[in-house]
């Protein structure tokens, strides 16, 4: 099968807001990660979005004897890109965000374009449970993926509308740090953010830079519909913990792990004839060069 027709996933695999109390299958500890992580490669991930977590309170954390052990035993026992959280959590400093990429040196971390409003809200009434500002000031940015740039980190670009796209299209223009093909992930379902429906997904696609490469991410009910839209659209898979905590959202099944969310997906890409890439396909697909055992 060709390289465009491969699908890479990614497992997310807990998230800044997801706890044990909404799943149980969500990790703390090395154990736990490296066990969802393995079964999430077996199942047909190429990827892994890591939030690190404290083993004892599964508080997200940047403190490097935190992330060590996690980033070791997954580096060591998969073959999986790991992706790294700059985001962590909505109440962690700038400065602490960018520790997973100063201290890690991975081969991917994630790279929040622009500011928004991140809430919490009823779908059934007008209750407002959490009212936050996602911090994204565009020299943070600049900051962050120049630090990417000089550990050899792939950046990929978290967006939650046009606008932080657009503001990739200056990054790409004016700054070194955004190499070819940029990698996007188009996130659904976040209050502040945009809407899933044809028109956005396909407003997205059409802002992106010609052979740049992207990822739906829905979260809660929308997981697996903004799955099947990129799966048919060319982009490529997110699921895991992080976002959705069901198997079947319309039932309020709760999901395994998140390697049956991956088996989901793979049979997702499948009904359209495609099939999921391995992570080496997924570097090739990518442009990032083949895991040095040293990083």
């Amino acid at each position: 099968m060709k390289g465009k027709d491969k699908v890479i996933i990614t497992a997310a695999l807990a998230g800044g807001q997801s706890m044990k109390e909404h799943n149980p299958s969500v990790p703390y500890t090395p154990e736990e990660f490296l066990r969802e992580a393995k079964r999430a490669e077996e199942a047909g991930a190429a990827i892994v979005h890591v939030h690190f977590r404290e083993p004892d309170t599964g508080k997200p954390t940047a403190d490097p004897k935190y992330m060590f052990p996690i980033y070791q035993a997954l580096k060591e026992n998969t073959d999986l890109i790991i992706n790294t959280s700059t985001g962590i959590s909505l109440e962690t400093s700038l400065e602490e965000r960018l520790q997973p990429v100063t201290a890690l040196k991975p081969e991917m971390a994630s790279l929040n374009p622009g500011s928004m409003n991140f809430c919490f809200v009823s779908q059934t009434s007008d209750k407002i449970y959490r009212d936050w500002t996602f911090e994204n000031p565009l020299h943070a940015t600049a900051e962050f993926g120049r630090k990417m740039k000089e550990v050899g980190c792939k950046p990929e670009l978290e967006v939650f509308g046009l606008a932080h796209i657009h503001n990739t299209l200056w990054f790409h223009e004016h700054f070194d740090f955004l190499s070819d093909p940029l990698h996007y992930s188009f996130v659904f379902g976040v209050m502040g953010g945009i809407l899933f429906n044809s028109d956005t997904i396909n407003s997205c696609i059409h802002a992106i830079p010609p052979g740049a490469t992207w990822q739906g991410i829905g979260v809660g009910a929308l997981c697996f519909r903004v799955a099947m839209a990129s799966a048919i659209y060319g982009g490529h898979i997110r699921v895991g913990l992080e976002d959705n905590v069901y198997i079947d959202p319309s039932t309020k099944e709760l999901a395994k792990g998140n390697w049956d969310q991956v088996e989901k997906a793979v049979q997702i890409a499948r009904f359209i004839g495609r099939e999921a890439a391995t992570p080496e396909e997924a570097r090739k697909i990518l442009n990032i060069p083949h895991r040095n055992p040293d990083r």
